[in-house]
């Protein structure tokens, strides 16, 4: 994963609201964005954009089935998120070291 990579899955999951979602998709299986309007308290707009950002960054997945877009968690994005952010960590403690 590149750094454009994980400044882009950092700043979709710095959003309260958005990481409130990714939280509620990540629990279950799936949801609709009318799910997830009755969850959050937040427009159907807003979801909406939410959800463009969570999946631009490779966090969810959208499928359509018939009129509905059931959105799922993609757990691979991150594992590979959380090994990146160790590869920085580490790197930053071997340049104090020196």
């Amino acid at each position: 994963m590149d750094r454009s990579e994980v400044e882009k899955i950092s700043k979709a999951l710095a959003d309260r609201t958005r990481l409130r979602i990714f939280e509620a998709i990540s629990a279950s299986d799936h949801m609709n964005c009318g799910e997830i309007v009755s969850l959050r308290g937040v427009t159907p707009a807003t979801v909406s954009h939410h959800l463009k950002i969570l999946s631009q960054a490779g966090l969810i997945a959208c499928r359509r089935e018939g009129q509905f877009v059931y959105n799922q968690s993609v757990p691979e994005t991150i594992a590979a998120y959380t090994r990146a952010l160790a590869k920085i960590a580490r790197g930053r403690k071997a340049e104090r070291r020196h």
